[in-house]
Order: structure tokens, then sequence, then C-alpha cells
């Protein structure tokens, strides 16, 4: 019965930890985005390429992470 209720939590934190991955994911395209947008405006570029660049940097920089944390947990998943 311990053993259940331990897996089920267990469970449970997996899936909270990959939520707050995709919210993170989301929130640093939308940070780069934001700045991209406010370096445009500060430099007066009209052909938005600071937004464009910071951006796709910002993707980039959300996968790898997302990557990485992924391959945290199923390495820890295998350990246990």
């Amino acid at each position: 019965m311990e053993n259940k209720k331990g897996n089920q939590k267990n469970q449970l934190n997996k899936y909270v930890r990959f939520t707050s991955i995709a919210l993170q994911m989301g929130l640093t395209i939308y940070l780069g985005s934001l700045l991209g947008t406010w370096i445009d405006s500060k430099t007066g570029n009209t052909d938005q390429l600071y937004f464009k660049v910071i951006t796709l940097l910002a993707v980039f920089l959300a996968m790898f992470s997302v990557i990485r944390q992924v391959l945290n947990i199923t390495n820890n998943d295998k350990n246990d």
C-alpha cells in the first residue's frame, strides 16, 4: 500500500515538472520576443531584425533547456 502511494506521488511529481517545463519554455520565448521588440524600438529598426534574431535564440535556448531537463528526468527515473 505504501509503495503504491509513493509511486502515485512520484508520477504526479513528474507531471508537475513537465508542466513547469512547458511554462518555462513559453515564458522564455515570450520574454525573448519582448526584448527583441524593445531593442528594435530603441534602435529604430523597421525590419524587426532584433525581434527575429532574439526570438530565434530564445527558441533554441528553450529547446536546449527542455531537452536537458527531460534527459535529467529520464535518467533519474532509470536510476530509481
